[in-house]
């Protein structure tokens, strides 16, 4: 049975984890005592201190007589102690002035939302392309410029709209343009460029052969679309010189864990991708142990999806454990939801989106 935290339990615990988060060091009953009035005495906190011990919420490095949080002790924390995350209106300006379309290159915006982001949580900030594949397609339409080319608008459920011009081999007759478009309609609404691009084979293996040469550039149109709008690198990660700064990377082995991480790409963008499975709008957060990866054990994970429609991405934050988990999440809250507002409005003003 789960022992539940008495007041007098929670504020020791929450006091031992802002003392911790602040200075990187254990934190000793003498040193809560003289810092906050408690009413009880140095002896009494000891206890206190023993009992969340044994519970798991805190632990004893065994050369310090001070106590350090451990996973569970930040997961209650996070859950249940912490400050309501909020932001001044001052670092949401700066956010907002950081992010201005007006001052940054064309293309720049999501290395520039990293940038940002490790600048003001002097933590590793990572941010995702927005991924065009989960895109959910409506509609398209056909229309003929001359026999031997049409140009095909295809609209994606969030409002954005591709265009791409195909070059067919033979003309094209006239009543066959709203046979393959309503064809082509009909079988795929409400699936994903992805779920098109990997089952359109069986989709339309019964259609006639006259049918199959249009049909199949427009399969390949939507690959295009897809590769055109996808980066080479799906995810930017900066704030390598801010992360590795912290006390905790004095360490040469910790040190050479955060590299590592770094490097390997994959890891935080299998991260993120599982982050955006596991939570509905909210903020994602995972704390040491709870990450699945070995490379990711002592850190903490903070980040939220943002969308454009039904296209999504994501951004994070990957840092010590010790962090200030209450500024970090509301930072990458508001980021997400300005970074959201940013694509959707540049996208509308290219016509991409309606």
């Amino acid at each position: 049975m789960i022992k539940e935290l008495n007041e007098r339990e929670k504020n020791i615990l929450r006091y031992i984890i802002q003392q911790f988060i602040l200075t990187a060091s254990p934190v000793g009953s003498r040193n809560i005592t003289k810092r906050y009035e408690l009413g009880i005495s140095p002896a009494t906190v000891r206890n206190i201190m023993s009992d969340l011990e044994e519970s798991g919420y805190i632990d004893h490095p065994h050369t310090s007589a001070g106590r350090i949080p451990t996973d569970k002790g930040y997961r209650f924390y996070v859950d249940s102690l912490m400050d309501i995350p909020r932001l001044r209106n001052s670092e949401k300006e700066r956010i907002n002035k950081s992010l201005d379309p007006e001052n940054i290159e064309a293309g720049e915006l999501i290395r520039t939302a990293s940038v940002l982001l490790s600048s003001i949580t002097k933590q590793l900030a990572c941010v995702t392309y927005p991924n065009i594949e989960t895109g959910i397609f409506e509609k398209l339409q056909i229309v003929p410029i001359n026999p031997k080319r049409i140009l095909v608008a295809i609209s994606i459920k969030s409002g954005l709209v591709k265009t791409i011009t195909l070059e067919l081999d033979s003309e094209i007759k006239p009543e066959m343009v709203n046979s393959i478009q309503n064809l082509l309609n009909e079988r795929l609404s409400g699936l994903s460029l992805r779920e098109i691009h990997l089952s359109h084979n069986e989709r339309f293996s019964d259609i006639a052969e006259n049918e199959k040469a249009v049909i199949r550039l427009f399969i390949d149109s939507v690959d295009k679309i897809v590769k055109d709008m996808k980066k080479p690198d799906k995810v930017v990660i900066t704030g390598a010189s801010n992360v590795i700064r912290q006390p905790e990377f004095e360490d040469p082995d910790k040190f050479q864990g955060v590299i590592e991480l770094i490097e390997d790409k994959d890891i935080i963008v299998h991260i993120l991708e599982k982050s955006m499975e596991s939570v509905d709008n909210r903020v994602f957060i995972s704390i040491g142990s709870e990450n699945k990866s070995q490379k990711l054990s002592e850190y903490s994970f903070i980040s939220k999806e943002y969308k454009i429609g039904d296209i999504t991405g994501s951004l994070g934050i990957i840092g010590p454990k010790r962090m200030e988990y209450s500024k970090t999440i509301a930072i990458v809250d508001y980021v997400t939801k300005i970074l959201s507002e940013i694509l959707k409005n540049e996208l509308i003003k290219k016509g991409e989106l309606i």
